[in-house]
């Protein structure tokens, strides 16, 4: 079975460290949140598992360091979605999503029957086969967040990381996108480390979370265990009250300052 350990990753930017000496392990199947404040390093992080931003320490996979592998090798064990992808307008869907492929085919090749099947069957199961010939422009919000999954998923990679996957999505479209992420992490027994703004969400789906403040790992554990009402007073600033549901659901509800008018 497939582990990602962070061990020690640091990435620094003109000579200030953004992350620092980050230690981490996930199972196969596992989902990790990454939550903190803005500029807390968290897109860092992520873009350092990508190998899209220099960094020390070691990042590994089954064993296998990832930082020694070539583009093309390393794309088809990360799959990364950003948070403001590159959507052509005039672009159908399938051929989009076949860019995921790109890890696969040969530099001067063409796709194969394989490549086609796996597109397909993506395209069927994430319900896009109506929008399948739909330039890209043409998409709901919430539909163009399913395509992008869907050319991640087709790199087939073990490991899948996710930049603020809900950011631009109301709050019907978020839950939609976060039980597919979750559905398929399941099924197709995927690492998915992600980077979310909203707790109660991160809380809700996630297995475990790790707050950052100023690039470094100041709390890790469970929703219940992170998400405390003092500690998001001390890394975050804010007065929110933290309710835990029976069902083990943690929610956070901001509240007004108690300051006179």
């Amino acid at each position: 079975m497939n582990h990602l350990t962070l061990r020690n990753v640091r990435v620094e930017y003109g000579g200030c460290a953004v992350v620092s000496n980050v230690d981490e392990t996930l199972a196969a199947g596992e989902w990790l949140c990454l939550i903190g404040p803005n500029g807390a390093g968290k897109s860092s992080l992520l873009r350092a598992i990508a190998g899209l931003v220099e960094s020390s320490g070691e990042v590994q996979l089954g064993g296998h360091i990832l930082g020694t592998l070539s583009s093309r090798q390393l794309a088809r064990q990360v799959a990364f979605v950003p948070q403001e992808p590159v959507l052509p307008d005039d672009m159908p869907v399938s051929d989009y999503v076949m860019l995921g492929r790109n890890p696969h085919i040969s530099t001067f090749g063409r796709e194969s029957a394989r490549d086609r099947q796996v597109v397909a069957d993506l395209i069927g199961e994430l319900s896009l086969s109506v929008y399948a010939r739909r330039p890209l422009g043409t998409l709901s919000g919430g539909e163009r967040q399913r395509v992008v999954i869907a050319r991640a998923l087709a790199q087939e990679a073990p490991v899948l990381l996710l930049d603020e996957p809900t950011s631009a999505l109301d709050l019907g479209h978020q839950q939609h996108a976060l039980e597919l992420v979750d559905q398929l992490r399941h099924s197709r027994n995927l690492i998915v480390v992600s980077a979310m703004h909203d707790l109660t969400l991160a809380g809700l789906y996630s297995d475990r979370l790790l707050l950052l403040h100023q690039g470094v790992g100041v709390a890790r554990g469970t929703a219940r265990e992170v998400l405390r009402s003092e500690t998001l007073a001390e890394f975050y600033g804010v007065s929110a009250r933290v309710i835990h549901e029976d069902d083990g659901t943690v929610v956070v509800v901001p509240q007004r300052s108690s300051g006179e008018s």
